[in-house]
């Protein structure tokens, strides 16, 4: 049973799953993501897979009902699993291009999908990499969570960039993009498609931005050289990241696009981009970054690594001078 209670005091709503509380941890000898066990097909290159413990269903159960001041709702969406290969071990950086234009195309073709559903009101891609960050299930893969409402960060994001647009009349990503190829330091990678940074502000020490250069918004606006250039950035960047300590470097990869079938961001193609944010939880070869009181209770964040030094060891462990 699942649903969304709503929080009065950032105006956002909290999912409510009690079911993924029965998530197994990885079994030592067995894997449901590899074709041995038994749960998919026995061949394929990347692969949709139903979520087994989603936060949102195309059929919620409601809670017990609470009078008065709370407010709630069903928790009406979709939790996909994206396979990215059928070998437990395989790396992102270690499958071919053409592979990770396949995960692409996946993604791609269900943003498509799911936008459709008027219910739904913002398709997030995204990736948990690592012990780190909570994954239970090594075999690699992301997922797709379809809510109904826009989550509070993507939110927050687009008000800014209104603002933004609103003040000055240009695009703050078109902004941002500019002055880190001015400034030159902070620069990982750049593609036709999508520039590539550690930004200015990040609060974490290897947080990587890719982002788009011209107006692209959705996965659905993608062209083949979008497709090649993500393809080629992702595949450079996460084994850049694996190189950095010599193993399997983690991170929480988000795919930030604009919101589905809102009115209150019909505009949002003016001021708005397609971007990925990365967060790797390391700040050392074996130190942790917690997210602890000041961030958690205050979102007053804090980065302990400079920027400028964190992307050039970045762009070594990539090989780029």
């Amino acid at each position: 049973m699942s649903e969304l209670r709503y929080n009065p005091l950032l105006d956002t709503w909290t999912m409510v799953a009690a079911n993924r509380q029965k998530r197994p941890d990885m079994p030592k000898d067995w894997c449901p993501f590899c074709p041995s066990g038994g749960k998919v097909p026995a061949d394929f290159d990347v692969l949709l897979y139903p979520n087994d413990f989603p936060v949102l269903s195309t059929e919620p159960e409601m809670l017990l009902h609470e009078n008065g001041l709370y407010q709630r709702m069903p928790a009406y969406g979709y939790c996909d699993v994206v396979l990215y290969s059928p070998k437990h071990e395989a790396r992102l950086h270690e499958l071919s291009d053409a592979h990770i234009i396949k995960l692409v195309d996946l993604w791609k073709s269900r943003n498509e999908e799911l936008s459709q559903d008027e219910d739904v009101k913002y398709v997030f891609v995204f990736e948990n990499r690592g012990a780190e960050v909570g994954v239970t299930m090594p075999h690699p893969h992301g997922q797709i969570y379809s809510y109904p409402f826009v989550p509070l960060k993507i939110e927050t994001e687009l008000w800014n960039c209104k603002a933004h647009f609103q003040e000055l009349g240009t695009n703050l990503f078109d902004d941002m993009n500019r002055s880190e190829l001015q400034n030159g330091s902070r620069l990982i990678m750049e593609t036709d498609s999508f520039l590539a940074y550690i930004p200015y502000f990040t609060d974490y020490p290897f947080g990587v931005f890719i982002v788009s250069k011209d107006n692209t918004q959705h996965f659905a606006d993608f062209t083949t050289q979008h497709k090649k250039d993500l393809a080629l950035m992702l595949k450079r960047i996460t084994k850049g990241m694996d190189n950095l300590y010599n193993k399997l470097f983690p991170y929480m990869m988000c795919v930030h696009q604009a919101p589905v079938n809102e009115e209150e961001w019909v505009d949002c193609a003016d001021y708005y981009r397609f971007h990925i944010e990365f967060y790797p939880p390391l700040r050392g070869e074996n130190s942790i970054k917690h997210m602890a009181s000041s961030e958690s209770g205050g979102w007053a964040a804090t980065n302990t690594v400079l920027v400028e030094e964190a992307a050039q060891q970045l762009r070594r462990a990539m090989g780029v001078n």
